[in-house]
């Protein structure tokens, strides 16, 4: 573990000659004692350090042993109380998010030490939930199955999150303990499992975390400090207190949280969810620290390490350099490229999709990354976002589904139950031959069909009517007329499950070819390769419903039509003079197209449109070698 931090770390740390170290934050506490609750059963007082800190050892004490913390204090009418309570700190908690902590040994025999993870550029995603990816429900029923992600082209894999949560169904995002992972998914040893295979095959590894709230159930961290801050709200509840009083020791908490999770488990990129929920307006924002905190250990360990932001903001800030007067993170997702794209292929125009629709709202996004750069938005009925103009495509996250996209629509229904075939072949198309960094949600590279509706599994029934009444009013503004699936009920969960041996088959298995295909022109065609918005320019063939992106290298170029129209079309493109080759059209008959009216060679005129005959929802691709490129401009 890197020590950032001069005090010791927090939570249970088994030491050398069965000894264990304990740290706590528990300035609302007059006391706290280790309550040693495995047989034999004893108190170990710890003392007061500091700044709210109670630390002690325990001697003759090792990994295995379960323990709660009692906590001393006042009531509200005067008394004295003692409450037992798990470690907000905890590693592992195996009889749930009530039951007690559990020590957990310090080292792992890791198989591929020398991973030094891969440069962000090369990352195309894979975006899973462990508990659904497999009928197991497990890491290693994921480890499984990554010869078959790395056989279809992904280089990373990212996990929903794995915070210990309350029972063995759930998103992930209702953690309590931001330090556990999820004991019905394998525990931390899982995990460490998990991640040795996926360096093991190339894979890297990248782990969705939440630092903007916490879950609602076996919540105790409010018992212990000033965890969370009456001044703002989230959406899920309480904000967590990184800008009020006692902050510090709040930001450390969840600064070395991400750092256990590079450090003891050798994850390569943390993607941090809804960062516009993290609310702070101090001179050194939170994430600017923990963005810092990640590059030195980064830089400690020898190895690539990054952080990816989720955030509705459109602001650029967020990426840009910390010298820029920005936080320093190192990407984020881009909803307005996956908003437009989706708002073209299906027509909805509900919700937050009545911001999109026209085709020049995707090319504005091809351009500059974001839609919305401080124009009004009628669903948010003011102004929104700022300019990325000047950002690196490659600090961009695009995808034409993600779980978030899927699991918040009524049905949890996936886009391949909403846009034909075809459709299918050209949203693969715009997100793998974009720029930017593409991410496809579990089993979409073969046309997976299974719903992935929002599921829980809380013991509260209070919190269970309140958790079905809240997913009613969220789809309140799509005028979607049916209930949407119960979130407590089993059923929902097992509708999740993907069913992976539909790709040996029928469109599926053109699907996986596809994407392959992609994948594989994606990183072997230099100007595709080149994730540069300089060496592109984007223009739209509107009266044709046609997007046409020009991209260059010193090695070759590339010509690339997204027709959007539902029925056959030639489009006059602005190709440069010279002989082209076609490389792909979703519309071959090899694709299970209704067959190219392309030719193999395409020869164009310098200043004149080349006439292209298009078919329905479709991708075209043509390409050439680099002979002179006079009329090229290179960064």
């Amino acid at each position: 573990m890197i020590k950032l931090f001069s005090d010791v770390r927090l939570g249970a740390e088994a030491m050398e000659g069965e000894r264990v170290r304990f740290n706590v934050w528990a300035p609302f506490a007059d006391a706290v004692t280790v309550e040693i609750v495995s047989p034999p059963t004893r108190q170990v007082p710890l003392s007061p350090v500091g700044g709210g800190y109670h630390q002690g050892v325990a001697e003759r004490l090792g990994p295995g042993a379960k323990y709660l913390y009692r906590l001393r204090r006042q009531g509200p009418q005067g008394e004295t109380r003692f409450d037992r309570r798990p470690d907000p700190a905890s590693r592992r908690q195996p009889e749930g998010v009530h039951g007690p902590s559990q020590v957990v040994a310090p080292g792992f025999r890791w198989r591929h030490p020398g991973w030094a993870g891969l440069p962000l550029s090369r990352y195309i995603i894979s975006e899973i939930h462990v508990g659904t990816f497999t009928p197991e429900g497990t890491f290693d029923g994921v480890a499984a199955r990554l010869d078959r992600l790395r056989d279809a082209g992904f280089t990373a894999v990212e996990l929903m999150p794995v915070a210990a949560f309350p029972g063995g169904r759930n998103w992930g995002y209702d953690g309590v303990y931001p330090f556990a992972v999820q004991e019905s998914y394998g525990g931390p040893d899982g995990l460490k499992r998990l991640v040795d295979a996926c360096h093991g095959a190339g894979l890297a590894v990248i782990l969705d975390v939440v630092y903007n709230h916490l879950g609602p159930e076996g919540n105790y961290l409010r018992e212990y400090g000033p965890y969370f801050t009456d001044a703002y709200r989230t959406p899920w509840g309480e904000a967590v207190n990184f800008d009020g009083p006692h902050s510090d020791a709040v930001r450390r908490f969840f600064i070395e949280n991400a750092l256990q999770w590079i450090c003891d488990f050798r994850v390569d990129a943390l993607r941090l969810d809804a960062v516009h929920a993290i609310c702070d307006f101090s001179a050194r924002p939170f994430l600017q620290d923990l963005a810092t905190a990640v590059g030195l250990a980064a830089e400690a360990l020898d190895r690539r390490v990054y952080c990816i932001a989720e955030s509705a903001r459109n602001d650029a800030r967020i990426v840009r350099s910390r010298s820029l007067g920005g936080l320093g993170l190192d990407a984020q997702w881009n909803d307005d490229f996956h908003h437009c794209l989706h708002a073209l292929l299906t027509g909805e125009q509900d919700g937050y999709y009545r911001d999109y629709g026209r085709l020049e709202d995707l090319a504005a996004a091809w351009r500059s990354g974001y839609v919305y750069t401080g124009q009004h938005s009628a669903f948010r009925q003011r102004r929104h976002g700022n300019s990325s103009r000047d950002i690196p495509a490659r600090r961009f996250v695009v995808s034409a589904q993600n779980h978030d996209q899927v699991g918040n629509r009524l049905r949890g229904d996936r886009l391949s139950t909403l846009v034909s075939f075809e459709g299918q072949k050209l949203a693969a198309a715009v997100v793998l031959l974009s720029p930017f960094i593409p991410l496809l949600f579990m089993g979409e590279e073969y046309g997976e069909t299974a719903p992935f509706p929002y599921f829980v599994s809380h013991t509260d029934p209070k919190l269970v009517e309140a958790v079905r009444e809240g997913r009613r009013r969220e789809f309140a503004s799509f005028r979607w007329a049916q209930d949407p699936p119960d979130p407590q009920d089993p059923a929902t969960f097992l509708t999740a499950r993907p069913d992976p041996s539909v790709a040996a088959g029928g469109d599926h298995r053109i699907l996986l070819g596809l994407h392959r295909e992609l994948i594989r022109m994606r990183t072997g065609i230099r100007s595709l390769a080149r994730m540069s918005k300089k060496t592109m320019q984007v223009q739209c063939l509107s009266d044709k419903k046609t997007l046409f992106v020009h991209r260059w290298s010193l090695r070759d170029e590339a010509c690339t039509l997204f027709h959007f129209g539902s029925r056959a079309s030639t489009a006059a493109a602005p190709i440069p003079g010279g002989r082209w080759r076609r490389r792909f059209d979703s519309s071959d008959s090899k694709w299970r197209g209704p067959g190219s009216r392309l030719p193999d060679a395409v020869v164009a005129q310098d200043g004149e449109p080349t006439p292209l005959p298009l078919a329905p929802f479709s991708a075209v691709l043509l390409t050439r070698p680099q002979a002179g490129g006079e009329h090229l401009k290179m960064d």
